[in-house]
This record gives C-alpha cells, sequence and structure tokens, in this order.
C-alpha cells in the first residue's frame, strides 16, 4: 500500500514567517513638513521696481495665473486629508497670497518665519535679477557654475543662507512634534532645504516650479525628503517650460 501524500501544510511551513515591504512611518516626534512654493509673481518692471520689505523684493502674485496656481495647490493640501497643525508664511506677501485659500478652509492665521524668506540678492533685489537672467549676464554665470548666490554683489554669503534656513526648519519642528504642518515659502529656500538634507551643493535643487510641492520629516538628527517639486495638481505632464530661479 503507497503513502497518501497530504495536502496540509507541514509544521516548518507552518512557521515560515514572509516579510512585505514597509511603508515609511514618521518616527515619534517627529515633524512633516509640507512645502510649497509660491505661485507666479508679478513680472518686473525696470521702470518700477519691486516694492522692499527689509530690503528684498516684495511683487505681489501674477494675475491670473499666480493665483490660479495658488489656489491648485491649496485645493490638493486640502484634499490630502490631512491634520494641519500650523500654516507657515514668510514676511514676503507672495507666500501669505498663496497660503489663502488654505488659511480660509482651515479658518486659521499664517504664523509668518523670517527665517524662510527668500535668499536676499544684495544689488538685485527689486527685480534687477530677472532682468540680469534674461541678459545673461555674466556674473549670473558665474553663479551658476559656481552654485552660490553671493557671487551676486552685496548678496547673502552661503554661510549665512545656510544657518538662517536651517534655524527656520528646526525652530517649526521644534514647535510641531508627531504633527504636520505646511510652509509656503520661496524657491532658494526650498532648494536650500533640500540641499541640508541631502548634504549636495550647489544649485542641484534650484528647480522647483512655482507652486510646487515638496516633503521633509525632521527628526532630532536628520532631515528627510519624502518628495521634491510635486506638480501633479499643476498639470498631468512630468516636464514645464523653464522657471526662474527667482
Amino acid at each position: 500500500m503507497t503513502e497518501t501524500q497530504s495536502d496540509e501544510p507541514t509544521d516548518n511551513e507552518t512557521e515560515k514567517q514572509q516579510y512585505r515591504q514597509s511603508r515609511f512611518t514618521r518616527p515619534a516626534g517627529a515633524c512633516e513638513i509640507i512645502l510649497v512654493r509660491h505661485g507666479e509673481s508679478q513680472p518686473a518692471d525696470p521702470d518700477h521696481p519691486f516694492p522692499l520689505v527689509d530690503g528684498q523684493g516684495d511683487p505681489p502674485l501674477h494675475q491670473p495665473d499666480g493665483v490660479d496656481q495658488a489656489e491648485r495647490a491649496c485645493r490638493r493640501l486640502i484634499e490630502s486629508g490631512e491634520e494641519w497643525a500650523a500654516v507657515y508664511t514668510t514676511t514676503l506677501q507672495r507666500t501669505h497670497q498663496t497660503a489663502k485659500v488654505l488659511l480660509d478652509h482651515l479658518g486659521i492665521e499664517p504664523v509668518v518665519e523670517p527665517d524662510l524668506r527668500e535668499v536676499f540678492l544684495g544689488d538685485w533685489e527689486g527685480g534687477e535679477f530677472r532682468k540680469r537672467v534674461a541678459d545673461r549676464d555674466p556674473i549670473l554665470l558665474q553663479m551658476r557654475e559656481q552654485g552660490s548666490w553671493e557671487v551676486i554683489p552685496g548678496a547673502e554669503s552661503a554661510v549665512d543662507f545656510s544657518a538662517r534656513v536651517r534655524r527656520g526648519i528646526e525652530r517649526i519642528a521644534d514647535q510641531h512634534p508627531d504633527q504636520t504642518v505646511a510652509v509656503f515659502t520661496h524657491g532658494g529656500v526650498i532648494g536650500q532645504i533640500m540641499t541640508e538634507a541631502t548634504g549636495t551643493h550647489g544649485f542641484a535643487f534650484a528647480g522647483s516650479d512655482n507652486c510646487g510641492i515638496s516633503h521633509i520629516v525632521v527628526t532630532e538628527d536628520q532631515w528627510v525628503v519624502r518628495a521634491w517639486n510635486d506638480t501633479g495638481h499643476l498639470a498631468n505632464r512630468f516636464t514645464f517650460d523653464p522657471e526662474p530661479l527667482i
């Protein structure tokens, strides 16, 4: 008589452990920061420089394109289902205007974080930077080659810019352990945050689109990049026309 094989699993098969891919989870005490670059601001007019706030150009959002981008970005944040512990803006009006739809939805006022204002462009403030970009100024080409804003006459030093951006992010993270916040800020600042988080240098992350969304998780000893320049709410394409650095 032959022995009949059983379909029942053996003890070894029953005890065998399987391991699925795990999802990222926020470490205890960490802060999740959703970074939103402001919408497109109004064009620079050499005959009418932008108004200045503490020496920095302060143009409003472009009508209607910048306002439309801002509304799309805010709707994306609203529809995400996240619980927003706070919404941060900078001292410059284009970040306040970009955050407006989200703020109105939540019924709260923004927290202003001065250290996350845009990099100071020295002699090229007030809209002059955009003219120099269009003219392909030799100093601009040198700035891009060296990956440093401080090549611009009178501009903020790399050390000072790095220090204040890090200070601003760490201050927000200290205020919001185990929470998620939205921070409406600037392209140069987002690029610097990504540089700090990844240990890169230069302008590797200088291509953030207007109203592109980035995401970092700040722990006690590390900044974890979860996303950079998500623009799915703006268009289905993966590529856009070139955006200005500032």
